[in-house]
């Protein structure tokens, strides 16, 4: 593991007095997210990712869901009241949320946008998400992400 370093998604809930505990490992590009679960020693549900859609009126939509599963573009849509919702590219995700692609999280971005995270997320005690770094992940429990991101849970995937 290395050693300790703030991200701003820390500095945040430091702020907002959430607690949480942070993990590092060393990031590999072709990285997935079970391959991070495994590193973590978590069962890759409780390992969420972050993924960013643009809808169909022009509007940006975030969606939190585990790292094992795909995001289902059709609930998505459904769920943000658009026709239809499809993956920004990733050259948009840096200026857009702040964050690059392996490090964005639900957490922090630049903008809030609207942002939904999976039902399952209910069934877990503590859920790990990125701390908006590659290479750093947060856990904590799945109350705190939900009220911190400002997330609405729908079935998304």
């Amino acid at each position: 593991m290395k050693k300790e370093e703030k991200t701003n998604v820390m500095r945040l809930l430091d702020g907002r007095k959430i607690p949480y505990v942070s993990h590092s490992y060393e990031p590999d590009a072709t990285m997935s997210g079970e391959e991070i679960a495994a590193i973590l020693g978590e069962d890759p549900d409780k390992v969420f990712k972050t993924l960013v859609t643009q809808g169909k009126s022009g509007q940006y939509y975030v969606f939190v869901v585990p790292v094992g599963a795909e995001l289902d573009l059709k609930k998505a849509a459904r769920a943000s009241g658009e026709k239809a919702v499809s993956m920004i590219k990733q050259k948009e995700l840096l200026p857009l949320t702040g964050y690059v692609h392996g490090g964005c999280s639900p957490v922090g971005m630049k903008k809030q946008f609207k942002t939904f995270i999976h039902k399952t997320v209910a069934l877990q005690d503590r859920v790990f998400v990125s701390a908006g770094k590659v290479g750093y992940q947060i856990e904590l429990k799945p109350t705190d992400l939900i009220e911190v991101s400002a997330s609405i849970v729908e079935d998304i995937v």
